[in-house]
């Protein structure tokens, strides 16, 4: 008899657990998230030398090294999240912009990946400027900076929560996820949304996907006006910053 064995190396994964989509969890999220957000304004404040630009480049180089490494989508904004928190209250020279960078990954990796990225092929990543050593330091200042408070709710955590209460198809559902996980991972390459709340980035997100692919019309639910407004009373705020978030994404450079 003839023995066939096939191994493939494939990363196990939990599923989504559906009771983390109830009411109850979201109003926590909605009250988790005001604790997690940056300073908006610490490059004036906090900062000395760096400047908004110079965050986007790093972000941009994050995004990528994210994507190459095909991390879990909520690694980069999660990243960008410790990112733009540790510099609302650290000074930080310019040319350990990418160092910061680098470790964000490294520790938002660790809460979302099964395999998290590691020291060393991070400092690749870098050309080998940096060294697993000094990233390692650089870890242990971030937590200590942030108190080690690192399960920050992010957009993504709010995504599943507005397509759970959409009666769409799963295959519909799958499509706008991975729109809004575009639109979110533009969001927090660009400075202009540090000051919103990952619950508004959420739904302008997911507004900005569905219109997008052309799902609605003027009698459907997903038309503008009903779409904006579904999404405000979800998370229970003004239709019009919903508005107002959503023509904000679509602008984003790279969006159209």
């Amino acid at each position: 008899m003839e023995l066939l064995c096939c191994e493939v190396d494939t990363i196990r994964r939990a599923h989504l657990d559906r009771n983390l989509l109830t009411d109850r969890v979201l109003q926590t999220m909605l009250k988790a998230e005001e604790n997690c957000c940056p300073s908006v304004n610490y490059f004036k404040c906090v900062q000395k030398e760096i400047l908004p630009y110079m965050r986007k480049i790093v972000a941009t180089w994050m995004l990528e090294v994210c994507e190459e490494q095909k991390c879990e989508e909520e690694v980069f904004p999660l990243a960008m999240n410790y990112l733009d928190r540790f510099l609302s209250v650290e000074p930080l020279k310019k040319n350990r912009l990418q160092l910061l960078g680098a470790t964000c990954m490294f520790l938002a990796s660790k809460m979302k990946e099964t395999i998290p990225l590691t020291a060393e092929k991070l400092c690749i990543y870098t050309d080998n400027s940096i060294r697993p050593e000094e990233l390692l330091i650089m870890e242990l200042l971030i937590l200590n900076k942030l108190k080690w408070d690192m399960a920050s709710v992010t957009p993504h955590d709010f995504i599943e929560h507005f397509l759970n209460k959409m009666a769409l198809t799963d295959d519909t559902k799958q499509i706008i996820r991975k729109h809004a996980q575009t639109f979110v991972a533009l969001c927090a390459t660009d400075v202009k949304f540090i000051s919103n709340p990952p619950s508004m980035i959420a739904a302008g997100s997911v507004a900005a996907a569905i219109q997008g692919l052309n799902l609605g019309n003027t009698d459907s639910i997903f038309s503008s006006q009903r779409l904006t407004l579904f999404l405000s009373q979800v998370i229970k705020c003004d239709p019009v910053a919903v508005s107002s978030m959503l023509y904000a994404v679509i602008c984003i450079p790279g969006c159209k």
